[in-house]
């Protein structure tokens, strides 16, 4: 899950990438194909003075759904043992991090060498990418929260831990398979030594215990319209990180990132795949969904991103990603367009009144998206040059305006 790269909840647009709230403060342009290095300053990551708070969160609702609606999700029980469950793969025939780093079985001289070719390979990326790529590894950490939050919706959770339930079975298998990306993220930047772990271990236990608050009240049709959006975000941010690393030099890191983007666009489709047959059986209901969580704006889930200094690390981290190319607001225009083709939402029918609605605000949204997104750029143009530290690569500044 995850990926990573968006504006945080007290904007307009509260999760989408830098540029879509042209009232915001700093608007940046997409990054320039050079990527520049930023002075090599050093600073104490503790202060004598108490760090500022992390973001509060918005009003929250809970159990939206009709209970009636429960039962839709009984009834695609089988279904979803057919079309959902096909879509996870064996546990031999995944891949493991181990399968990507040195091998600690060698005697240590080799071991030791194996260290050093990585490091090496990592040399000649800038620090800016190491912000993205921790980022990235911090919301894939969390995994914890993300279980938690699929357990919260209604008729789709698993009631005992070890639910023999379809819906129960994905989630704990859904988890199985995104706890390597985390493992395998964590222990290349671990190795490459150039990251602050200590600062990193301190945001992801801060992200944990902070939780998410992505605004789908226990209910799955928001559920798998936010998890469907989301995971197609996190392949699009991994695959943009794998570019990046073979453009650096690191075919190494490029294929970790490009496997995990793998994995997040094969989960996307078994979303995806829910949400298409909700629309079958219930179009209208998950119309309104798909138009709620739009209305809402997808709030990815390392939001609450905290690291005991930065109270804005989120938005700065997101504003890293949106120059760099990682993660825009063009990519999220993209994929709204993408799943409303996907999900033939415009040619959608059997709608009532309200669902028409929703369904012309949906199949209307991207244009003013990308418009917004270019009266921002245009802002940009006119702002002064800015840069954050970064506690995560010992509080060296990266830009977030060319």
């Amino acid at each position: 899950m995850q990926a990573s790269h968006f504006l945080t909840s007290h904007q307009k647009f509260p999760c989408t990438p830098h540029g879509l709230n042209p009232t915001h403060q700093y608007r940046f342009s997409p990054p320039s194909s050079t990527i520049r290095f930023p002075p090599q300053l050093r600073r104490p990551i503790t202060s004598a003075v108490a760090a500022p708070s992390p973001p509060l969160l918005k009003h929250q609702k809970t159990h939206s759904m009709p209970s009636e609606k429960v039962e839709i999700f009984k009834s695609l029980e089988n279904w979803a043992t057919q079309n959902v469950l096909p879509l996870l793969k064996p546990v031999d025939q995944c891949w493991q991090p181990q399968s990507f780093l040195p091998d600690p079985s060698l005697p240590f001289a080799d071991f030791t060498d194996q260290v050093r070719a990585l490091r090496d390979m990592t040399a000649e990326l800038p620090d800016e990418y190491f912000v993205v790529l921790v980022g990235d590894m911090i919301t894939e950490d969390a995994l914890p929260t993300y279980q938690t939050m699929i357990n919260t919706l209604d008729g789709v959770r698993d009631e005992t831990g070890a639910s023999l339930n379809p819906w129960a079975t994905w989630t704990r298998a859904w988890t199985a398979e995104e706890n390597r990306h985390g493992d395998l993220l964590r222990t290349y930047l671990y190795l490459s030594g150039r990251v602050d772990m200590l600062s990193i271990e301190k945001t992801v236990q801060y992200l944990i215990g902070a939780g998410m608050d992505p605004g789908t009240e226990n209910n799955p049709y928001l559920g798998f319209v936010y998890t469907s959006f989301q995971e197609r975000a996190t392949f699009v941010s991994h695959g943009n990180t794998a570019r990046l690393a073979k453009e650096g030099g690191d075919p190494v890191l490029a294929r970790i990132c490009g496997t995990i983007a793998s994995d997040e666009r094969r989960h996307e489709n078994a979303y995806a795949k829910i949400v298409e047959k909700l629309l079958e059986v219930d179009p209208t209901g998950a119309m309104l969904a798909i138009a709620d969580m739009m209305r809402k704006k997808i709030t990815m889930p390392a939001h609450l991103m905290y690291d005991g200094q930065d109270p804005r690390l989120f938005e700065h981290f997101s504003s890293v990603a949106q120059r760099l190319g990682v993660y825009t607001a063009d990519d999220y225009a993209d994929i709204l367009e993408f799943l409303i083709g996907r999900w033939r939402l415009e040619k959608l029918e059997g709608l009532t009144g309200e669902g028409k609605r929703a369904q012309d605000f949906v199949c209307g949204l991207a244009p003013r998206i990308r418009k917004l997104q270019e009266r921002a750029d245009e802002k940009a143009k006119m702002m002064k040059p800015h840069g954050v530290r970064f506690s995560w690569i010992f509080n060296k500044e990266v830009a977030l305006s060319d």
